[in-house]
């Protein structure tokens, strides 16, 4: 699995114009499904992004977590973070999970979240989704359960 976190002051997920669920201070995370990812991936993924220090003290250090300050996540399935650009001028995606085994490992990342105590919100599986966020910091990570 792969992700790439933003953390935000804000952010939304809209879909065909209307807003399907938007959040407050929290991370948007983008999640990329690999062919091959397990429960395992899982397990070690929302626990990293649950308790990674990236959210700042009254220092203006980065000392707490998404769970420490009580902040949301809105998390919305990005095939494309598996997209192969090497070779031509089109993408390949053949790394990225088909639909029937991306969108349960895709719930069950969110449910494995919300387990851990994370507020979650959600875009919708396979949709044309636009996305408004403001990145607060910035400050953006990718991770990969893998590596």
């Amino acid at each position: 699995m792969r992700v790439v976190l933003q953390r935000v002051t804000k952010a939304a997920v809209s879909i065909k114009g209307s807003i399907k669920n938007e959040i407050n201070q929290g991370l948007v995370i983008l999640l990329g499904v690999h062919q091959k990812d397990c429960e395992q991936d899982i397990k070690y993924l929302t626990n990293k992004i649950a308790h990674l220090r990236i959210f700042e003290d009254k220092n203006k250090k980065m000392n707490h977590s998404l769970l420490d300050i009580g902040g949301e996540a809105l998390v919305v399935s990005q095939f494309t973070l598996y997209g192969d650009c090497r070779k031509g001028r089109r993408p390949s995606f053949t790394e990225s999970a088909k639909p029937e085994i991306a969108e349960p490992l895709y719930q069950s990342f969110c449910e494995s979240l919300e387990q851990l105590g994370v507020t979650v919100k959600t875009g919708e599986f396979q949709a044309y989704m636009e996305i408004d966020l403001i990145n607060d910091g910035p400050v953006t990570f990718a991770i990969d359960s893998d590596k």
